[in-house]
């Protein structure tokens, strides 16, 4: 009865997961229910794991022990490598290869992706869905523009909207208003 009521309300359940880069460990043993339906924020000062946390959750690193599950209405497989399409990643800024020639809207429609296939063209449906997220951060006037040319704060509305496209359930976010005007 308990572990039917935890998961009516949980997203995101961590079981003592421990993560670690080569043997020096950065995070030990956490547990913790994340709630359906609410804003989490992750606080603490640099280095103490925060990035760490959000990349383990997404297998961007492997987890020395400890378990993490998504948890979904609309399937009961707890594993986020069969749920990708149910979970947005904004990364942080620096983290990401700004010189790659491709413009804003490129950008944005590459969160598409998870429901059009990668080898597959992009409709008009996810170009105008794509164009509406860069209006709401703001950022419609700037579609054409390659990615390079933009301010900090700029590229990171552009990955705002670029999680916003993909209408996830679960939306993880890393600084995700650092430099942001």
């Amino acid at each position: 009865m308990e572990n039917e009521q935890i998961e009516k309300t949980t997203a995101i359940r961590l079981n003592q997961l421990t993560v670690a880069y080569e043997a020096q460990p950065v995070l030990w043993n956490v547990s913790v229910n994340i709630p359906k339906g609410r804003l989490t924020a992750i606080v603490g000062p640099n280095g103490a794991g925060k990035s760490t946390l959000i990349k383990s959750l997404i297998n961007l690193i492997k987890p020395v022990a400890g378990e993490v599950d998504f948890i979904f209405e609309q399937t009961k497989d707890e594993n986020y490598g069969n749920n990708k399409n149910l979970v947005a990643y904004v990364p942080q800024n620096g983290s990401v290869d700004w010189d790659f020639p491709t413009t804003v809207l490129d950008v944005v429609v590459m969160g598409r992706y998870g429901h059009i296939g990668w080898f597959k063209r992009p409709k008009k449906k996810d170009k105008a869905l794509a164009n509406e997220m860069l209006l709401k951060v703001g950022m419609a006037d700037f579609k054409d523009k390659q990615i390079s040319q933009l301010s900090g704060g700029q590229r990171q509305r552009v990955f705002l909207a670029r999680a916003l496209v993909q209408e996830a359930e679960i939306y993880l976010m890393d600084e995700p208003f650092q430099g942001v005007d």
